[in-house]
């Protein structure tokens, strides 16, 4: 008989970025597509943004947290698994709805590239005009 672990999973988005989570209880051990978690972000401030969502809800180094991040850069990916985290949280505990919410960690950025046009150089730039 295998043991059954409580295991939350979510998907989180942001520009063209989307990062999937499991998160189990644990001790605090990140990994992000099979790298370490402080060698994938490299910089404070990206690690402070995903460790966020567990400082919200007081649950620092209570989870273990697999990722699976793809698409768009670094800081994407890093504002959609801080909303994957937040899912996931959520789903092992309702409770802290309210808390995720206030801070604004529940809402998605919907901010993305614009498409280029035909005719046009970029989506809003023209090419020169020339009267003669």
């Amino acid at each position: 008989m295998s043991e059954t672990v409580s295991e939350f999973v979510a998907v989180g988005r942001r520009k063209t970025a989307v990062a999937r989570v499991r998160i189990t209880p644990g001790t605090g051990k990140i990994v992000v597509n099979g790298r370490a978690f402080d060698d994938y972000f490299k910089t404070q401030a990206l690690q402070n943004t995903v460790l966020s969502a567990f400082e919200a809800v007081k649950q620092v180094n209570q989870f273990d947290v697999k990722v699976t991040a793809d698409g768009g850069g670094v800081q994407g990916q890093a504002g959609a698994l801080r909303l994957a985290v937040s899912r996931a949280l959520l789903e092992s505990n309702p409770e802290y709805r309210a808390t995720l919410k206030a801070v604004g960690f529940l809402r998605r950025d919907p901010r993305m590239k614009e498409r280029k046009k035909p005719g046009q150089p970029g989506a809003r730039k023209r090419f020169q005009f020339s009267k003669r």
